[in-house]
């Protein structure tokens, strides 16, 4: 009997816990409260913040590997949808099945918008690689500013796997956190005069324009940047499915159950890379800087481009929609709505900043693609 009850004690994981592993719950539960207190994001941080909370306690046995005599612990099997690619294009399938383009083709000049704001990517490619980077491991740090943590994980996998644990959780982390991020660089950039444009309503688009849609944006991406075919292809399918009018079930499907499982999970096993033996790095905190530079970059970028529609077009587009275009949808139509709001109450930007925000996601599979075509 005593024998067991020492045995036992002696099977406790206390002694396992490093300071590192305390740093670790403590960023959890950091993050858990900007999700649960402040409503950033809850569907991502959530997950994240909970597979941090796994990753870090000592002997759980989660990650395990299989071995010829034992199985693999559960979350060993469930990062394969990682490893193998598949979470990133089953996301794009949802969000393209949520995503009505309407606003974009209501206003194409906005498409412009979304490419802008992919300034930060190469910002953050060109930083990278000076602070000692090489080019492939540059790439998939630059695509954190794209704000689309589908098409980050998808660059790393194929171009530096060994960053895939800090590079997934910074872009879902900022993505998360874009409200506390882009606000204060948006009254820097623009004036207050351009903060109160009030913008007119788009006009209608034709049922055919949308089905059409989604067929000549995948043809013409796929032939341009081959290597952006699983994000582009399913992205441009989930709308078809949305857009036909003919299968509401499957459409159904791909915007809740397919798009809540697979986020579940995926949210889950970022979380579960952020162990401290892996996260705790020079090389993670050069990653999570370069990130929020990236973004702030991506942001400057769209709104400058916004702040010259606005002289052109004589004040008829307000600059706000221009930090939309990073494609964190729809949470930065949001804050570009929230903040137009905050100036002039009858100033309502949701619709006008979808357009830039769901050309910013096309963008930045592209700028993807063109990644994987020079580097992979």
């Amino acid at each position: 009997m005593i024998e067991s009850l020492i045995q036992f004690v002696n099977s406790m994981a206390w002694s396992s816990l490093q300071w590192g592993h305390i740093v670790m719950i403590i960023i959890a539960s950091i993050l858990l409260y900007l999700a649960i207190v402040k409503g950033f994001e809850p569907l991502l941080l959530v997950p994240i913040a909970f597979g941090c909370f796994l990753a870090n306690l000592p002997q759980a046995g989660l990650l395990n590997p299989a071995t010829a005599d034992e199985i693999g612990g559960m979350f060993y099997y469930v990062q394969y949808g990682l490893r193998l690619e598949l979470f990133p294009p089953l996301i794009f399938l949802g969000i393209g099945a949520m995503t009505d383009f309407g606003p974009l083709l209501a206003n194409p000049k906005t498409f412009i918008l979304g490419a802008a704001a992919q300034f930060g990517v190469y910002t953050a490619f060109i930083l990278a690689y000076l602070l000692g980077f090489d080019l492939k491991e540059a790439a998939s740090i630059g695509i954190i500013g794209g704000a689309d943590g589908p098409t980050a994980i998808f660059v790393t996998n194929k171009l530096a796997p060994h960053l895939l644990g800090a590079i997934a959780v910074a872009a879902y982390s900022y993505m998360a956190l874009i409200p506390l991020i882009q606000p204060w660089l948006m009254k820097l950039v623009t004036t207050k005069k351009e903060r109160e444009c009030v913008m007119p309503p788009p006009p209608p688009v034709a049922k055919w324009v949308k089905i059409a849609f989604p067929l000549v944006i995948s043809f013409l991406t796929v032939m341009v940047v081959p290597p952006a075919a699983p994000l582009v292809a399913m992205l441009m399918g989930g709308n078809l499915l949305r857009e036909s009018g003919v299968v509401e079930r499957l459409s159904k499907m791909a915007q809740n159950e397919l798009i809540n499982i697979v986020t579940l999970f995926l949210g889950i096993s970022v979380g579960m890379k952020m162990s401290a033996e892996v996260f705790l790095t020079a090389e993670t905190i050069k990653v999570i800087i370069l990130g929020v530079i990236a973004f702030e970059f991506s942001t400057f970028g769209g709104l400058m481009l916004g702040k010259i529609m606005y002289v052109v077009t004589k004040g008829k587009v307000n600059p706000l929609i221009g930090s939309a275009g990073v494609s964190a949808v729809p949470m930065a139509a949001r804050v570009s709505h929230d903040e137009g709001l905050k100036y002039n109450p009858n100033n309502y930007l949701l619709m006008h900043a979808m357009g830039p925000n769901v050309a910013g996601v096309i963008g930045s599979a592209v700028a993807a693609g063109t990644f994987l075509a020079f580097l992979n």
